[in-house]
């Protein structure tokens, strides 16, 4: 029911911008993992999933080992916080930003001036969090279940410990507890299936949805916050 925001509307000079951008926060998620419960994926499942979403954005092998050995100390490393912030976008959105920083100043400044350029209010904490739940998220492409029956698919996602398997004109959203994720994922390759993404996500307990007169200038904060380099993800209560 909640929409993790995706920015789809990328020009290739924003999207070599974007991919930068990109590799930069996903290589914090693997140092600040990798800090937390050591460098080796095996048993350390946050690190497990930081690197399979690293691999998944074709982040190079060089790349994910040297935010490994930032983390486990082997190389020098900034400390890195994961601080999510709040707030109001046009129209009432709820909006959820996960942030990966190294200066949680410059990062709170970005995130203000981000809503206050565009019609959004920033947040206390819990303003809007509490209408978010974390959650395990795996999309397979629709494209790649070609001649499988859907039904029978989702069924066997089910029995795999999915919690739900919700459907959409291009994807097949599979969402499972914080801890099941790693399982469940384990049982859909087993079974032969291609992993289009994986991650942990906030999802929204209940959407609104997008009203163009209503949520006007909504986008541009949401792609506006997204473009920052401190932040993981966007989430909204709107369905778009």
């Amino acid at each position: 029911m909640g929409r993790h925001w995706q920015n789809i509307k990328l020009g290739k000079g924003k999207a070599d911008s974007a991919r930068s951008a990109k590799f930069t926060i996903l290589g914090r998620a693997i140092t600040m993992a990798a800090k937390e419960k050591g460098g080796d994926p095996s048993m350390n499942n946050k690190l497990r999933v930081a690197i399979d979403k690293a691999k998944e954005s074709f982040m190079p092998k060089d790349n994910i080992e040297r935010a490994i050995k930032r983390g486990t100390g082997e190389l020098e490393s900034a400390v890195i916080e994961e601080i999510v912030y709040e707030g109001y976008g046009p129209g009432g959105a709820a909006v959820l930003i996960d942030t990966l920083t190294d200066n949680r100043n410059r990062t709170v400044g970005n995130v203000k001036n981000a809503f206050s350029k565009n019609g959004g209010t920033f947040g206390s904490s819990n303003s809007v969090a509490w209408m978010f739940e974390r959650k395990g998220v795996i999309r397979l492409n629709l494209e790649s279940l070609e001649g499988r029956d859907l039904d029978e698919v989702e069924l066997q996602m089910v029995d795999f410990g999915a919690d739900d398997v919700i459907r959409n004109e291009s994807e097949l959203e599979i969402r499972t507890s914080v801890l099941g994720l790693i399982q469940v994922r384990e049982a859909i390759e087993k079974a032969g299936y291609k992993i289009a993404e994986a991650d942990l996500e906030y999802l929204a307990k209940d959407t609104t949805p997008y009203d163009a007169d209503k949520h006007a200038g909504l986008t541009d904060l949401l792609e506006f916050l997204e473009a920052d380099e401190d932040v993981k993800a966007v989430y909204t209560n709107v369905q778009f």
